[in-house]
């Protein structure tokens, strides 16, 4: 099976709903897997019962304040690459404002380069993990704050 071959079917399951595919070419086999967008949840706790009513803290106030703050996990185990190569910059940085389907880091997981992108806009809060570093499955990338 040639290279051509390859890459057209790859475009075809890009662009279908299949999430596995197995083809056999002689003594060829290939199988494809597509990454589900990675899980994200929201970053706040619910606040413990107060015995009595007592003024509001400046902690409570920033909790209020960080409602919309939300975490971007690591849909995969694998190695975090905050960049697509060692001379290129990072795809986001800490203050820059991300658009739904923009790449914000790669996971490279049995030699397969995973690219993670953001499934809402956003600005990037943190980057909570280190280039190169292993990461595991739901593991928090990003604290991002929903625009």
């Amino acid at each position: 099976m040639d290279l051509e071959k390859i890459e057209g079917l790859v475009k075809i399951i890009e662009n279908s709903s299949l999430t596995e595919f197995s083809i056999k070419d002689g003594d060829t086999k290939i199988t494809m897997s597509k990454l589900t967008h990675p899980p994200v949840i929201t970053a706040g706790l619910p606040a413990a019962p107060a015995l009595a009513a007592a003024p509001q803290t400046a902690a409570e106030e920033k909790e209020e304040e960080n409602d919309d703050i939300e975490l971007i996990l690591a849909p995969i185990v694998g190695t975090f690459y905050s960049a697509s190569g060692p001379d290129i910059p990072a795809f986001v940085r800490v203050g820059d404002h991300v658009k739904n389907g923009q790449t914000v880091c790669i996971l490279e997981a049995m030699k397969l380069m995973n690219e993670i992108q953001c499934e809402f806009d956003c600005e990037i809060e943190a980057v909570l993990v280190s280039n190169e570093q292993k990461v595991e499955y739901g593991q928090p990338l990003f604290r991002v704050k929903r625009l």
